[in-house]
């Protein structure tokens, strides 16, 4: 039997996000009528007429742009059993985010097209490997420092709901799929329980110390805060840092926008001098990745459908013009029009940031950022 090539299997699996870079218009078309087909058999989608939408302009007068707090009581619902409300198939799982500047958590419901969605997370570092030919990396492991798939649990009407952070649910359903394996395994993780206390986070960072200080770790993924937290742990409670234990190659980090600028100093002091590649996530979905050494990142076109509201209207995120502002509409096999909350910038096609959440402030402290880095905008 013949070895995969994996180089070939690699620019398989990238091919579909390359297609759609090259042709934003038409790779939004595909994935709009892809969801068409899902919400259509809610109860929500046939409120809007889901089956009528025959073009985007189309699903823009049928389908109002939404927020969390304006779907909440239908999420509600769903929670307690009437999965027919929003959702195409049952969820998996339930996944809370870390908490809103209100301070309150969000429940977003997770189902297999979704999760199968997710995989998009290893394009980063796929394509890192791609372009570099640092096939290697696949001979070590993963260090996970991800959240807890299984937080709590709370009463719904009749029924007991489960719930977790999404990038441990998709790390207990998908890690299998991804190339790399992911140590600790992240049933592991959740065996410590859900807290949320520095003690917790001390006994995740010693489980991730004890499992990986033999590895080969070439990849560390997760939250950069996260992934600055464990390497002061390690230094505090060891006395090495992460670069004194592995010759990491990447590290592929989302949740806070600038982990290219003011995070990338404090991550190379600990880890060593690896390439840094930015995930642009959240609970409800991965939406792009950093595809080169530029320090922005490029949408999934062929997976999500994302739209923008900016001061001259509702705009398609690929028509946004560079140095434009504009609120981030995505629509998911789950949430159709959902208003994220998060500002994007236009930079030179087919690059975006997510400077912070939608805030009259966030733009001010973007650019203090870039002057005190001395990034000054640049790519």
């Amino acid at each position: 039997m013949d070895t995969p090539d994996p180089k070939l299997m690699l620019t398989q699996m990238l091919e579909p996000w390359q297609r759609s870079v090259a042709d934003p218009g038409l790779a939004q078309n595909q994935a709009l009528f892809r969801y068409l087909e899902d919400y259509a058999q809610t109860d929500y989608g046939k409120r809007y007429g889901a089956n009528q939408v025959k073009d985007i302009e189309a699903y823009r007068r049928a389908f109002p742009i939404v927020s969390y707090d304006e779907l909440k009581p239908t999420i509600q619902r769903v929670m307690a059993g009437e999965d027919q409300l929003l959702l195409s198939e049952p969820p998996v799982g339930w996944a809370i985010t870390r908490g809103t500047t209100q301070g309150e958590s969000k429940f977003i419901p997770m189902t297999p097209k979704d999760l199968a969605m997710r995989v998009s997370a290893g394009r980063a570092m796929m394509n890192y490997v791609l372009q570099s030919g640092r096939f290697d990396l696949f001979a070590g492991v993963n260090l996970n420092l991800n959240f807890p798939s299984r937080v709590g649990t709370l009463q719904a009407g009749e029924r007991q709901v489960s719930y977790g952070y999404s990038s441990g649910i998709y790390t207990k359903f998908v890690s299998t799929r991804t190339p790399i394996r992911s140590v600790p395994t992240q049933d592991e993780i959740d065996a410590l329980g859900g807290g949320k206390t520095q003690t917790d986070w001390d006994a995740r960072f010693e489980l991730a110390y004890q499992k990986c200080k033999a590895e080969n770790v070439t990849l560390v993924g997760g939250v950069a805060t996260t992934a600055v937290f464990f390497g002061r742990f390690l230094k505090r409670t060891h006395g090495v840092y992460p670069k004194d234990l592995w010759n990491t190659q990447i590290m592929t980090l989302g949740s806070v926008p600038g982990i290219n600028t003011k995070y990338a100093s404090s991550l190379r002091a600990l880890y060593g001098p690896v390439e840094i590649r930015e995930i642009y996530g959240a609970t409800e979905g991965m939406f792009g990745q950093q595809q080169d050494e530029r320090k922005a990142w490029v949408p999934n076109y062929d997976l999500f459908f994302f739209e923008v509201q900016t001061r001259t209207g509702v705009k398609m995120l690929h028509e946004m013009q560079a140095g434009e502002l504009g609120s981030l509409i995505v629509s998911t096999p789950i949430l159709p029009r959902y208003r994220i909350g998060d500002l994007i910038l236009a930079l030179q096609p087919p690059y975006f940031r997510c400077i912070g959440r939608q805030r009259w402030w966030t733009p001010l402290r973007y650019w203090l950022d870039e002057i005190s880095t001395f990034n000054l905008g640049r790519l």
